[in-house]
């Protein structure tokens, strides 16, 4: 098998996710809801899964494919179930997304590199911090961002490409940090609504493609 054949195995799930997600903001804008809302709403992320897992090869390409489902599938609950419910399922799919940046760590950093790994949590938690504190139960969105941000310190200093896998990573944590913003009060929710699905959506089809693109061409 030739890499380009690796790389574009079930293609046609890749272009679906792009098509579920991307055109997912017309929902967001429109403020829609109901049962097929909250389906389209997971089908961007869940055909990434499902392509994760057509390309998966061996247990680091199933660990990605896990992580993207455990995404989806917090999507969908949140909205179905609760906010706690679908932050246990992202929770869930961001320790297997560490667990399989840790053991795929880039074996030199640079010191700027090390520094925002190590800068990732603990700025995080003063961020969520300062927007929410000291409003009721702000700690649990403390608690969950830390999730998020120990997921994209362990991407950025992972083996998978920086500007792809990296990059997605940090603009998942963004994305969160703007609905924090939001519920915070620090900005309007009619600035974030422009924010928070692109830079999450955005994160989530960078991740997979550095992390499927990697895997394919090693296996290839």
């Amino acid at each position: 098998m030739t890499t380009r054949q690796g790389w574009d195995r079930a293609r046609w799930l890749w272009w679906l996710a792009l098509l579920g997600g991307v055109s997912f903001f017309v929902a967001v804008y429109e403020r829609l809801d109901g049962p097929a809302i909250w389906a389209w709403k997971a089908s961007g992320v869940g055909f990434l899964a499902l392509w994760a897992a057509a390309n998966a090869r061996e247990r680091t390409g199933w660990m990605i494919a896990a992580a993207l489902a455990f995404g989806a599938l917090g999507d969908w609950l949140l909205d179905a179930r609760g906010l706690e419910t679908g932050a246990v399922a992202f929770a869930i799919g961001h320790i297997i997304a560490i667990t399989l940046y840790l053991t795929n760590r880039r074996p030199q950093l640079t010191p700027s590199q090390r520094l925002l790994g190590w800068l990732a949590m603990p700025a995080t938690l003063a961020i969520v911090w300062g927007m929410l504190s000291p409003a009721p139960g702000w700690w649990h969105a403390a608690l969950y961002s830390l999730f998020v941000a120990a997921m994209a310190a362990a991407a950025w200093t992972s083996r998978f490409p920086r500007y792809r896998t990296g990059i997605g990573a940090m603009l998942f944590l963004a994305s969160d940090l703007f609905i924090f913003a939001g519920e915070g009060g620090v900005l309007s929710k009619d600035i974030t609504l422009w924010l928070v699905w692109p830079l999450y959506y955005a994160g989530q089809a960078l991740i997979a493609w550095g992390v499927v693109s990697t895997l394919a061409r090693e296996t290839a």
